[in-house]
């Protein structure tokens, strides 16, 4: 593997930044910096952490980091919930983000066991 750009779960994780940055961007001014920041934080650190843990050599490092990526797509997901819960978002389009999202997770949650499993060896 060249880098963490050939991750899947790097790979998922910009796809939901990528929707997040759209999405904030049909939202009112004064959600500015309430939902669009936290959002627009919280997806961008999904992708940071996965490519600062990739570059980190010891491997409990590397699986902090993607723990934290964990962290932050749940968070992202829970942000979504508000826009639902305010209005922002239909139910159908929340149902899509809610199952990428959730896709994203299990591939994350995966790649955090393969580099699990090579830490026992």
């Amino acid at each position: 593997m060249d880098g963490f750009e050939e991750l899947e779960c790097y790979q998922k994780a910009r796809a939901i930044r990528i929707n997040a940055s759209a999405f904030c961007k049909t939202l009112p001014k004064d959600e500015r910096f309430r939902l669009v920041d936290q959002m627009i934080r919280a997806s961008r650190s999904v992708t940071a952490n996965i490519a600062e843990g990739y570059g980190r050599h010891h491997h409990q490092e590397h699986l902090q980091y993607l723990r934290q990526a964990r962290g932050s797509l749940y968070e992202t997901l829970e942000h979504y919930h508000t826009a639902l819960d305010e209005n922002y978002l239909s139910i159908e389009r929340h149902q899509e983000i809610d199952t990428q999202i959730r896709t994203a997770l299990r591939i994350l949650n995966g790649y955090i066991r393969y580099i699990r499993s090579r830490t026992q060896k």
